[in-house]
């Protein structure tokens, strides 16, 4: 049986998406739930993933990091994770490793927090810049695939697994999208693997300051609470 070690729920984006590639394999799995500590890697985390950061798969003695890995390993020995076509297929890699590396500004001005709802408006150019992407990205997936499924690429693939940590940033920051961007966006929230996800989330109780966007922008809402 594989075992998959990720981080909190609540704050954990890339443990998110490992989780995600998990339970679209179909394959039974122990998750084991470890803290999260700090902005780098964690020699804590040492022990099971030769990084210092989560998610880490062990399949027996083999050991995969990294999420991208893990999907594709995954990939390799589940089918259905990836869409049978092979320009869908092209497309669906495509847009998962632009997420993978990319949106640097998205994932440090708006951190994975399920549980908060706050509005740290006006955002940075750079943001507005990668919000817009996102946008195009989901309009130009969902054009193209829309007579397959509900999802970027018709069923719900890897593709979707890395853009659902995205899903809940846009939520708890209030990002309001057009076109059939949001349409997706409620068909990702609603899928039942993110739910169980989100319900696991919000029943956390432990408190990452780092990470907690009432504490990151502790003093820009603290303004906007003066004005009103």
């Amino acid at each position: 049986m594989y075992t998959l070690y990720i981080g909190n729920k609540n704050y954990s984006s890339w443990s998110l998406r490992g989780w995600l590639a998990m339970k679209l394999s179909g394959a039974p799995f122990k998750e084991v739930l470890v803290q999260l500590q700090g902005v780098g890697p964690n020699s804590a985390h040492m022990a099971y993933s030769p990084s210092g950061y989560v998610p880490a798969l062990h399949d027996g003695d083999l050991v995969v990091w990294d999420t991208l890995a893990i999907a594709e390993y995954l990939a390799e020995r589940h089918r259905g994770m990836w869409p049978d076509d092979p320009a869908t297929r092209a497309f669906a890699r495509s847009i998962c490793a632009e997420m993978h590396s990319g949106f640097s500004t998205l994932r440090n001005d708006m951190t994975m927090c399920i549980r908060e709802r706050v509005d740290v408006r006006p955002w940075s150019e750079a943001l507005i810049s990668n919000i817009e992407r996102i946008e195009t990205i989901w309009n130009e997936a969902r054009r193209r695939h829309e007579r397959g499924g509900d999802f970027l690429c018709g069923a719900f693939s890897l593709a979707d697994c890395f853009y659902a940590p995205v899903a809940f940033r846009f939520q708890t920051y209030g990002v309001e999208l057009k076109g059939e961007a949001s349409t997706y966006l409620e068909s990702l929230l609603a899928h039942p693997f993110v739910r169980e996800w989100e319900i696991a989330g919000l029943a956390e109780k432990t408190i990452i300051e780092h990470d907690e966007p009432r504490v990151l922008y502790r003093d820009k809402l603290a303004a906007a609470a003066r004005q009103t």
